[in-house]
């Protein structure tokens, strides 16, 4: 739980390289994290958190390390984790994942169809909304879960992996503080969302 406790910018960066594992309904499905977000709390415009403490962000404020899942657009989930002590909100959105188990599934589960060819691997879980239809994550039954135990059915591990080589950019996809360079990819990575460069 300690690593979630610290401000999002730094959880952010250590999440890259990490694991996300799913189990639900029988089957397992992982992806490498490649792209996250940080959202700052209540002084960042762009974050739920700044509308202050409601029903629907309640898990923002909570304890560190908890899935805070919403519905976007009317047609998509996104998936975040909690961080900072426990009344101090603050969070990491997961942007992008690279497929590495399940990736039948996942296709699946997004419903496409035929051979999973190199663009189709991209599509599969390259996105906010996309990496949550793949992983069959929904707000109903995955919010506020502990991403540190494999007994929630969704966690964040480890593999040891070599630690990537990283690369910050503003956010995209956001009208508020959208100039703050509070994005973090794996520099090249083929399954990030948007821009793969610009290091700092």
């Amino acid at each position: 739980m300690e690593f979630y406790d610290r401000d999002p910018r730094l959880v952010a960066r250590g999440l890259l390289g990490k694991v996300l594992v799913r189990e639900a309904d029988g089957e397992g499905m992982a992806g490498r994290i490649v792209e996250v977000e940080a959202y700052l709390g209540s002084d960042d415009a762009a974050a739920h958190a700044a509308a202050g403490l409601t029903p629907r962000n309640r898990v923002l404020f909570g304890p560190p390390g908890r899935s805070y899942v919403y519905f976007i657009y009317g047609n998509h989930y996104c998936l975040n984790v909690s961080c900072l002590p426990d009344g101090v909100a603050g969070g990491v959105l997961f942007r992008a994942l690279e497929p590495l188990a399940g990736l039948e599934a996942m296709a699946r589960n997004r419903g496409l169809t035929g051979e999973l060819t190199e663009r189709g691997r991209r599509l599969l879980t390259t996105g906010p909304g996309r990496l949550c239809e793949a992983m069959k994550i929904t707000r109903a039954r995955d919010n506020d879960l502990d991403l540190t135990m494999p007994e929630s059915g969704i966690w964040i591990g480890d593999d040891g992996a070599r630690r990537p080589r990283i690369a910050v950019t503003p956010r995209i996809g956001i009208t508020k503080s959208a100039d703050h360079p509070l994005r973090y990819i794996i520099a090249g990575n083929e399954f990030v969302s948007g821009p793969r460069s610009r290091s700092q």
